[in-house]
């Protein structure tokens, strides 16, 4: 251990490890830095080389193990200054929190070596573990972030301008393919059987092989909480329960990074860029070199303005000699050109984003949070959060109760919410920062990504189908348990489905297999239930409609697939984008040459002709995590069938008109009981243990398939010591 975490005695003394029956890391140690060190060493022994991965992924060197499929997001790393964003931040952190951050990072270094060694993914590639420098968790909370905002949408919002005009920049709003999601609510004492307030919900994210949400406990004389941490990164920020205070966070879908039009121009080595007024203002330049396994290095060019970093290059010369038009379509909030945003480089676009002007990720709240024993300490802590933006609840056992929004959101122009904006125009600029909402609890408090409490900070929200749905189900009962509490998770109900199934009533002259399959999608209860045929004909219905719009001339500026930086297409191509605001295409009045009825006709008559098997969705809509380097050769694992669709309780999200597996779910669930700590329940999707066949690493699997939850073990004479 370094200097300021050094443990009197022998650092087996310092600190101790227990495993409760599900594998999950119960730490103790005998003050807060001996306790951060425990909590990185444990982490780096359960997890080496999921963490070594994401360390990578934030320095943009994962090419130099994984091989030339990972240039694309190496190159965005870097041209989006990660690394260098993580120092900054981490110098500037007071001297305790920075203590803290380097005694986790002590611990990762300490048990790196032993950890590798449990994984044979480390000798299959290559990789061998270097020690971290202090500004790594830093790194790891940004790049695991900085897509969260979902900045791209930006570049999807021009592109549907070009093509359909100026009115339509919002017309796929909803929750796109590129967001992360979550639900969470909160209920008071007096609708609990207890008497004290229960929070529950799930985080909703892609599905990654080890979990991206790691159950932990971490007690010591001043704090003993139970949580779910980030690999890679001290304490708990999102999740936890202090037994006293528990907290947990949805994403806010605030908007708060901007996309700005850059004219360059260049002498030499010498680069300039246009800002606002018209001044020429240095660029800063230098170059890197990203190593790729198995083939040629490649040398990035590193760009920086005034605003932001360049994360889209464009020829120099054309950005230099940009015409007057140009500037003057540009200062009008259209900028032609992001049209690059179709992947066209006839632009250069800079990112600016919140961390990077303040030099700040509110890191100073992780430990605080830890210390928390009241709703009131919670509140303080996030005062002081920056990235991301989040929706919070908090309650603690006096009966206190928290609904506020926590991060840091610019003030600035409208027109830098929709679509990239001129640099070169002063209106454009940052005029400081937003206040963050609060509300009260009245009844019981739901977040899930729908408009609400942040809706002044945001453009596009999810659908309100979720929220909707879990307030209906909470006012079921003023009776609330902790495990019933599963039952809302496991909700399968599809609120979305009465758009597309509205208009099947008024078809005449229909085939007798379509007659047949109308009737049953129509006496569906729009379920989409694991063991339900009518919901996986549903969704093939649902993608025949999407595969039909998506050719529809009316679309045909949106046709030409996503060209430039491969980062940016999830948010770009067509076809996932009808699937997802299906809902809001089949009514909206933009689309007046969209014939809806025609093509969901004929989609009906599609499906009826293809058969209409009896099988049950879970046998098509399965998933599929993502996983850092599959095994090579050998058999893909049973993954298993999933209920619950994008917009139910029940969060697993395909692609309609693409694929019914499922890459998106929930990434933990979770119930805190604010009355008995040890009533609380959690689960996640794989297990506790991020290597590859051990007993740990599974082994929730099942339950999580099934929305069940496994109790939070909190007396310790029920844990198993070890030594690691």
């Amino acid at each position: 251990m370094s200097s300021g975490t050094q443990a009197s005695g022998s650092e087996s003394d310092a600190y101790e490890v227990y495993r409760d029956p599900w594998g999950i890391p119960h730490v103790r140690a005998f003050d807060e830095l001996r306790l951060a060190y425990a909590q990185g060493r444990v982490t780096a022994f359960d997890r080496a080389w999921q963490i070594e991965v994401e360390r990578h992924r934030a320095e943009g060197s994962s090419a130099s193990f994984l091989g030339a499929d990972c240039v694309p997001w190496d190159r965005f790393a870097r041209q989006c200054r990660l690394a260098d964003t993580a120092r900054r931040c981490y110098e500037a952190l007071d001297p305790h929190t920075a203590a803290w951050v380097r005694a986790y990072v002590d611990g990762v270094n300490d048990g790196l070596t032993i950890g590798a060694a449990r994984d044979e993914r480390f000798a299959r590639s290559g990789l061998t573990p270097t020690p971290w420098e202090p500004w790594v968790p830093l790194a790891v909370w940004i790049a695991t972030h900085i897509l969260f905002a979902g900045f791209a949408t930006k570049l999807w919002r021009e592109r549907v301008a070009r093509a359909l005009g100026d009115d339509a920049v919002t017309l796929f709003a909803t929750d796109g393919p590129g967001t992360a999601g979550s639900n969470g609510w909160l209920v008071p004492g007096d609708r609990t059987t207890t008497g004290a307030a229960i929070i529950a919900g799930d985080p909703h994210r892609f599905i990654e092989d080890p979990g991206v949400y790691q159950q932990i406990r971490l007690s010591c004389p001043d704090y003993d909480v139970v949580g779910l941490a980030v690999p890679g990164v001290p304490g708990l920020a999102h999740f936890g329960h202090t037994g006293a205070v528990a907290w947990a966070i949805t994403n806010a879908m605030a908007d708060y990074q901007d996309l700005y039009v850059e004219q360059l121009r260049r002498s030499g080595s010498r680069v300039e860029a246009r800002g606002p007024g018209g001044r020429w203002e240095p660029v800063h330049r230098h170059t890197e070199t990203i190593t790729v396994a198995d083939g040629d290095d490649l040398e990035v060019e590193i760009l920086e303005t005034a605003r932001g970093p360049v994360i889209i290059h464009a020829d120099a010369d054309t950005d230099a000699g940009a015409t007057a038009d140009t500037g003057a379509s540009a200062a009008t909030g259209a900028a032609d050109g992001p049209g690059s945003a179709a992947g066209d480089s006839a632009q250069t676009l800079s990112l600016r984003y919140p961390p990077r002007v303040r030099e700040d990720l509110g890191f100073a709240a992780l430990p605080a949070l830890l210390r928390a024993r009241t709703v009131a300490d919670v509140d303080r802590a996030l005062d002081g959060w920056a990235e991301p933006v989040n929706v919070v609840h908090a309650a603690d056992s006096a009966g206190g109760l928290l609904h506020r929004v926590a991060g840091a959101v610019p003030l600035r122009h409208r027109s830098n919410r929709l679509r990239p904006v001129p640099a070169w125009d002063p209106q454009h600029a940052w005029q400081g920062w937003a206040p963050t909402p609060a509300e009260p609890v009245q009844g019981f408090a739901v977040m899930a990504n729908a408009r609400g409490i942040a809706s002044p900070l945001g453009v596009e929200f999810a659908p309100p189908h979720r929220a909707d749905r879990i307030r209906e189900l909470l006012s079921g009962s003023a009776d609330w348990s902790p495990q019933a509490m599963a039952g809302v998770h496991a909700d399968t109900y599809l609120a979305s489905a009465a758009p597309l199934l509205a208009l099947l009533p008024a078809f005449d002259g229909l085939s007798p297999a379509a007659r047949e399959l109308r009737a049953r999608l129509l006496a569906w209860d729009r379920h989409m239930a694991a063991d339900s045929a009518e919901a996986t004909l549903f969704a093939a219905l649902r993608s025949a409609v999407v595969r039909r719009f998506a050719a529809d001339p009316v679309f045909a500026g949106l046709w030409e697939a996503p060209t430039g930086p491969e980062v940016f297409h999830p948010w770009l191509y067509l076809v996932p984008r009808i699937g997802y605001a299906l809902e809001g295409l089949l009514a909206t009045p933009l689309l007046p040459d969209l014939d809806r009825a025609a093509h969901v006709r004929a989609a009906l008559e599609e499906t009826a002709a293809a058969g209409a098997p009896d099988t049950p969705w879970s046998q098509v809509h399965r998933l599929t995590p993502w996983q850092a380097l599959p095994d090579p050769g050998e058999p893909a694992p049973d993954w298993p069938g999933l209920g619950g669709d994008h917009d139910c309780v029940n969060a697993t999200s395909s692609v309609p008109g693409f694929t019914d597996l499922t890459a998106r779910a929930s990434a933990a669930r979770y119930v805190w009981d604010l009355a008995r700590r040890e009533d609380s329940l959690w689960a996640v999707p794989l297990g506790a243990d991020g290597v590859t066949g051990s007993p740990h690493h599974r082994d929730q699997l099942p339950l999580w398939a099934r929305c069940e939850l496994v109790p939070v073990v909190t007396d310790w004479t029920r844990l198993t010591k070890e030594s690691i």
